[in-house]
């Protein structure tokens, strides 16, 4: 591994991935946890990545005409990063049917369910776009409801009712 320039390319992936390409996040944010010492397999995944981008570079994402509406959507694994049992957190947030914010990012916590795992991505993707929202408000679009796309039918129940039990009450202070 000492001749191949693995940081340099992992530095136009993740150029790629921050300008045009948000769906190169969750890969990217896994296998530049291994900067400091990437192996063959950690090489091998930047040279997958590399191919999966001149596959799909004739791909692109179109904004319609039609309806300007603010859209999020959102989702989280369980405890996926093996070292510190932390989970990863994504949401995406499109406008136009189009793209215009995206994250990928370990937690900053670890959740002790899927339950508070679903719910803080949901928290992230939520405060996004209440920023998002008035954003749009300066531009003059105005949209009556906004709706944010989350796939735990028990986070999604944590956040309708926010009535207090003593096995979410960290959930309350931290996020609610």
């Amino acid at each position: 591994m000492q001749k191949v320039h693995y940081s340099s390319a992992m530095g136009s992936l993740m150029y790629a991935m921050v300008c045009t390409r948000p769906d190169l996040a969750y890969a990217i944010g896994t296998i530049s946890r291994f900067l400091s010492n990437p192996g063959r397999e950690h090489w091998n995944a930047v040279k997958w990545i590399m191919r999966y981008l001149r596959g799909s570079s004739n791909l692109k994402l179109c904004f319609s005409t039609e309806k300007f509406v603010l859209v999020g959507y959102t989702d989280s694994d369980m405890a996926k990063d093996i070292d510190s049992r932390r989970s990863t957190s994504g949401y995406s947030i499109t406008y136009a049917w189009g793209a215009v914010a995206w994250q990928s990012r370990l937690q900053k916590c670890v959740a002790l369910s899927t339950t508070k795992s679903e719910f803080i991505a949901a928290t992230e993707a939520c405060k996004e776009m209440l920023w998002m929202k008035k954003f749009v408000h300066e531009l003059d679009f105005t949209q009556e409801r906004y709706v944010l796309y989350c796939d735990s039918h028990s986070s999604i129940h944590l956040g309708k009712n926010s009535n207090f039990h003593a096995r979410s009450k960290h959930i309350d202070v931290s996020y609610h």
